[in-house]
């Protein structure tokens, strides 16, 4: 198992440099990241300018920019920003919690109606619950994340103003001023987390939900389940302690596939309900055209990807013994 482990990291660097390479030749012809201090009026002199090219390494050529900033990220600098009042390293930091938080939430509550939604669909297979539990998931399976995150917020705003008070909080991860200790500050989080998730939750849990409904129904006609039937089992006992533990399998390759679009749809999520989280870092350095910046953001993401699909790979022994990992 260590050694399957330290061979997926190592194949992992050679991605991780291929991609944010790839990235960062975009981003750099993408046009000139300091277009808006040279566009300010009165235009700037010649030596701020130069000062500035010198301070962003654009007087250097592309590949040893990017080597600059490989080896800087080594040391932990993730280089400077367009933006001369921002700490790369720092903001990643503090916006990663904020998105992990988010996510986190999603995925937790994406998982559980899935396997739910999917095991009860599987073993009502063509019954009223199961075509109403079909309906669902392609109705949230269709809607565009958008759109959906700007009608929940729409609905909780309507609702604000029916009631006459904040009940449902649709801006920012957390107020600016909360009255009270650590509980008021926990429930304060917590209602401002409520909207974003059930945006970013249901995406997801449209398609988790008929995956886990196609496994479990597999699973329900193998050989071994029916001849546990045979046995004499209970229904019960056969689907919750035989038939379930081998149809999740599949859901967790799934779900740590799917991490990369939570990712991409936590960042619509972010900006529309003005998080200040990865998402909102992301839209506003592609914007600048902050190569440091966005170069940042993938890195984090393609290691926290990678992670996650390493993680889910190993919980495949956990999950069915005669997996093994040599």
């Amino acid at each position: 198992m260590v050694a399957y482990t330290l061979r997926r990291l190592l194949i992992a660097i050679p991605v991780i440099v291929a991609s944010t390479f790839t990235v960062f030749l975009l981003v750099t012809m993408a046009g000139d990241p300091l277009a808006n201090l040279k566009g300010r009026n009165p235009p700037p002199s010649p030596q701020v300018i130069a000062v500035e090219e010198q301070r962003l390494h654009l007087d250097e050529p592309p590949l040893q920019r990017y080597w600059t900033w490989i080896t800087g990220v080594a040391q932990g600098d993730f280089g400077p920003s367009v933006r001369t009042n921002v700490d790369i390293g720092h903001e990643i930091a503090v916006r990663f919690g904020v998105t992990v938080r988010l996510i986190a939430v999603a995925v937790l509550l994406a998982l559980v109606l899935a396997v739910v939604v999917g095991v009860i669909s599987a073993v009502k297979q063509y019954s009223g619950i199961d075509y109403g539990f079909t309906f669902a998931a392609f109705l949230f399976l269709s809607m565009p994340s958008f759109w959906f995150a700007v009608l929940l917020k729409q609905g909780g705003i309507s609702l604000n103003n029916l009631i006459g008070d904040q009940v449902v909080y649709t801006i920012g991860e957390k107020s600016v001023i909360v009255e009270g200790g650590a509980w008021a500050q926990l429930a304060d989080a917590a209602g401002h987390m409520v909207l974003p998730t059930i945006s970013l939750a249901l995406l997801s849990f449209g398609a988790w939900s008929r995956f886990q409904r196609a496994s479990m129904l597999d699973v329900l006609n193998s050989d071994y389940v029916l001849f546990a039937r045979a046995k004499g089992l209970s229904r019960r006992r056969v689907i919750v302690r035989h038939a379930l533990r081998t149809a999740l399998i599949p859901m967790t390759t799934v779900t740590a596939l799917d991490f990369a679009t939570l990712i991409s749809g936590a960042v619509i999520t972010e900006t529309v309900f003005q998080w200040r989280g990865l998402g909102e870092f992301l839209v506003t350095s592609v914007s600048q055209r902050d190569a440091y910046a966005v170069l940042a953001w993938l890195l984090v993401v393609a290691v926290a990807v990678i992670v996650f699909n390493l993680i889910a790979d190993l919980l495949y022994a956990l999950l069915d013994p005669r997996i093994r990992h040599e």
